[in-house]
C-alpha cells in the first residue's frame, strides 16, 4: 500500500475515514446537550399541533352551544366562527328539566363519593403502611391482587343487588371505593415518614388516630389532593355502574343524560316551557343544547384541575412506589 509524505509523517493513501462530530461540551453526556435550533422547531411545531388538534373541538363545542337557530342552520352543524351569543340552551337545562336533576346526582355523588373513598383509602393506607399492623401481609396481598383478578360484571351486579343497593345512589360509589393504585401510591408515601417522628409521638402519648389526623395528613396534603382529585373526577365521569345499577330516569347522572342524548340520539329533554328571558329565543336548538350538555360535562374538572395542578407533580413523584 503506498503512502504520501506529510508534515505530521507518512499518511496511508486511499479513502479517509469521516472525521468524527465534536461535541460543543465533550465532558458531557449527549443527551445532556442543549437541543439544535432543529431541534427546538420541531418541538414547538409538534407541540402546537398536538394543543390545536385539542382546543380545536372544544372551541367548536362551545361556541355551538351558545349560537343560534339560525347559525346552526347556516352551517349545517357545528359553528367555528362565532356570530352571536345566545343563552337560551343553557337557560334550558338550568331550568329544572332532566339535565338539571342529572348535574345535581353527579355533584352529590361525585362530592360524597370522593369523600367515602378518600377516608377508606387513606385508613387503609395507613394501615398497610405499619409493619407491626393486624394482617399486615395477608391485606395487603389481598388488595394487591385485584390487579391481576377482576370478578366480572355477573357478580359484580350479584353483589350489588343482593346488598339491596339497586337503584341507590350508594351503587354509584361502594362498588368503586377504593382504587388499589390510589392505596398504593399513599401507603408508599406514609412508609417514607420518618420512623423517629412517629416514635416520638408515641413517647408524648399519641394514639395512632392522632398521629394520623396531626402528622401524616399535614405532611401528605399534596399526594392526597392529587388523590382526591383521581377519585372526583373518576366519580363525575362514572357512567357504566348507572348503567348496570340505575333504572329510576330521576336518579340519572349527567354522563347518562349525555349518552342517552347524544350517542343514543334521543332529544333533550328540558323543562319543557319556553324561556322567557330578553334577548334569548325562546326554543334553543337540539344541537346547541346538546353541546351545552358537554360543556356543563367538561367544565368542573376544567375549572377543578388548576387548584390541584401545583401540587400534582409532588403528589405524584412523592408518592410514587421507588425500585
Amino acid at each position: 500500500m503506498s503512502t504520501q509524505i506529510s508534515p505530521a509523517g507518512p499518511v496511508p493513501a486511499g479513502p479517509q475515514p469521516a472525521p468524527r462530530l465534536r461535541r460543543r461540551h465533550p465532558q458531557r453526556p449527549t443527551w445532556e446537550e442543549p437541543p439544535s435550533f432543529l431541534g427546538q422547531l420541531g418541538k414547538g411545531t409538534a407541540l402546537t399541533l398536538l394543543v390545536l388538534a385539542v382546543l380545536f373541538p372544544m372551541w367548536s363545542v362551545v361556541v355551538t352551544s351558545l349560537s343560534s337557530r339560525e347559525t346552526i342552520n347556516d352551517t349545517g352543524g357545528m359553528v367555528v366562527v362565532p356570530r352571536e351569543i345566545d343563552l337560551s340552551a343553557y337557560f334550558s337545562i338550568f331550568s329544572g328539566g332532566t339535565i338539571t336533576q342529572a348535574v345535581w346526582i353527579s355533584t352529590l355523588v361525585t362530592v360524597a363519593g370522593t369523600t367515602v373513598s378518600l377516608a377508606l383509602t387513606v385508613l387503609a393506607a395507613y394501615g398497610l403502611s405499619r409493619p407491626g399492623s393486624v394482617a399486615h401481609r395477608g391485606l395487603l396481598f389481598l388488595f394487591l391482587g385485584t390487579f391481576l383478578i377482576f370478578p366480572g360484571l355477573v357478580p359484580s351486579y350479584l353483589v350489588v343487588t343482593g346488598l339491596g343497593l339497586k337503584d341507590s345512589l350508594w351503587s354509584l360509589i361502594l362498588p368503586s371505593a377504593i382504587s388499589v393504585f390510589n392505596l398504593v401510591v399513599i401507603r408508599a408515601f406514609f412508609m417514607n415518614v420518618p420512623g423517629e417522628l412517629l416514635d416520638s409521638a408515641r413517647i408524648d402519648g399519641a394514639g395512632e388516630f392522632r398521629i394520623l389526623w396531626t402528622i401524616m395528613l399535614p405532611l401528605s396534603r399534596a399526594v392526597i389532593a392529587v388523590v382526591g382529585l383521581f377519585y372526583a373526577v373518576g366519580y363525575w365521569n362514572a357512567y357504566f355502574n348507572s348503567v348496570l345499577f340505575i333504572d329510576d330516569n330521576s336518579k340519572f347522572p349527567i354522563q347518562r343524560v349525555l349518552q342517552s342524548y347524544i350517542l343514543a340520539g334521543q332529544s333533550p329533554n328540558v323543562s319543557g316551557s319556553s324561556i322567557s328571558v330578553p334577548g334569548v329565543t325562546a326554543y334553543p336548538p337540539t344541537l346547541a343544547v346538546k353541546m351545552a350538555v358537554v360543556v356543563v360535562t367538561v367544565l368542573p374538572a376544567v375549572i377543578a384541575y388548576p387548584f390541584v395542578q401545583r401540587h400534582f407533580t409532588k403528589g405524584v413523584i412523592t408518592g410514587a412506589v421507588k425500585g
